[in-house]
């Protein structure tokens, strides 16, 4: 009897241990899919569950583990983003979490990366004091940061003669970090080439008459090349620039890359140069490769910016539980620091010291005249990312 007793035990145990080997990989993707940020949001969770059917060959598991991928919409709102991290971790008991849309809403969720011990992707928001003063050990991120989107705006402006520049950005973390990190490229890459004007407006800002009065009135008498550059998400304001003729003064504009119907615009000002974070038909690779022709057949249309920064999400992920052999948020750690994988952008790495993805940016011109509603952009040249000398800001 009690050897019955034990041979139960014992089958038991195994096949407890096998049931707890093949759980579920549970996975949080936390967006901003209510609000003016909707179409981003939307495109990163449309990037990160291709970018898992790539990864895992279409079986949407890992080493015999489903993944089960739980949405969670947090509206934007910091204290909601917050609130929805925690239950992810306590209630869902997610392995990691992946999000969010909004800086503001990701700053609100560090903390509670590290209260609960899991880690979080930072994908797509851009702050760079996600990376830098509010980071932990937690937190990595697979979205660039403020500075690598300076970086690119400057690697885009001329390398010699004087040049003088005016910012229009969104007054929030977004569009103030995005002006510090410019002025810190210009000064490291591009010396010849100053910030002589800020300008901030409401993240909702329709009319910028005013706003481009007090521009175009701090460019008209410098010499040498006059350029407005312009740090905004959502709604863009070109076209309300551009109606009020800063040609007239010699004063060019250079947007930042945008999401494809963003960029719709852009076709009425060819020869234009910016710098952009991804663009479907810039890398050259066979992941990247897929993404297009499957999101076209798909979805009627080529991924778009954050739809790469999804797929580059779920590949930080699927790489890192592979390397790790499961899910124990200190392996995980240890094998993401330093790591490579591989996105629709080509390689990218997570910095050690910070856990920011290093990667690299493109250098556009305009289109004059696209075959298609999207095709818009020619490449000027891609901005390596050992060209880029991102600052490590974080303190460890």
């Amino acid at each position: 009897m009690r050897l019955g007793l034990k041979i139960a035990a014992a089958t038991a145990g195994i096949l407890f241990a096998s049931s707890a080997f093949a759980q579920d990989i549970k996975i949080a993707l936390i967006a901003g899919k209510t609000g003016p940020l909707e179409a981003y949001a939307k495109q990163t969770e449309a990037g990160f569950m291709m970018g898992l059917e790539y990864l895992t060959k279409g079986t949407m598991a890992i080493n015999g583990r489903k993944i089960n991928v739980i949405v969670k919409d947090d509206q934007l709102k910091a204290d909601l983003a917050k609130t929805l991290l925690e239950q992810a971790y306590n209630d869902d008991n997610v392995d990691l979490a992946v999000g969010t849309t909004s800086s503001a809403a990701a700053l609100a969720m560090l903390p509670v990366a590290e209260e609960n011990g899991k880690v979080l992707i930072v994908e797509p928001a851009v702050a760079d004091a996600i990376t830098g003063e509010k980071w932990n050990r937690f937190i990595f991120r697979t979205a660039r940061n403020s500075t690598q989107d300076a970086y690119g705006a400057a690697a885009a402006v001329p390398a010699s003669g004087e040049v003088s520049i005016a910012t229009l950005a969104q007054d929030y973390a977004f569009g103030k970090d995005g002006v510090a990190a410019l002025k810190n490229a210009l000064a490291e890459i591009r010396p010849n080439a100053k910030v002589v004007f800020e300008e901030y407006a409401p993240q909702n800002a329709t009319d910028f008459t005013a706003s481009a009065q007090r521009i175009f009135d701090a460019l008209k008498d410098k010499p040498g090349k006059k350029i407005i550059n312009i740090i905004w998400a959502g709604q863009h304001p070109l076209p309300k620039i551009a109606d009020l003729k800063p040609e007239r003064f010699g004063i060019e504009i250079a947007p930042g890359g945008n999401i494809l119907p963003a960029m719709q615009i852009y076709k009425n000002y060819p020869g234009m140069e910016g710098a952009v974070y991804y663009y479907y038909a810039f890398p050259k690779n066979a992941m990247n490769d897929w993404l297009v022709a499957e999101h076209q057949k798909r979805f009627n249309a080529p991924p778009d910016f954050f739809t790469a920064g999804g797929f580059a999400a779920a590949s930080a992920a699927v790489t890192a539980i592979q390397k790790a052999g499961g899910t124990d948020t200190e392996k995980l750690i240890a094998a993401m620091e330093g790591m490579s994988f591989e996105t629709p952008k080509g390689t990218m790495t997570f910095r050690k010291e910070d856990h920011q993805a290093l990667q690299e940016m493109y250098h556009f011109k305009v289109k004059a005249n696209g075959k298609d509603a999207n095709d818009l952009l020619d490449l000027v040249a891609t901005i390596p990312a050992d060209k880029m000398p991102i600052p490590v800001r974080n303190k460890r």
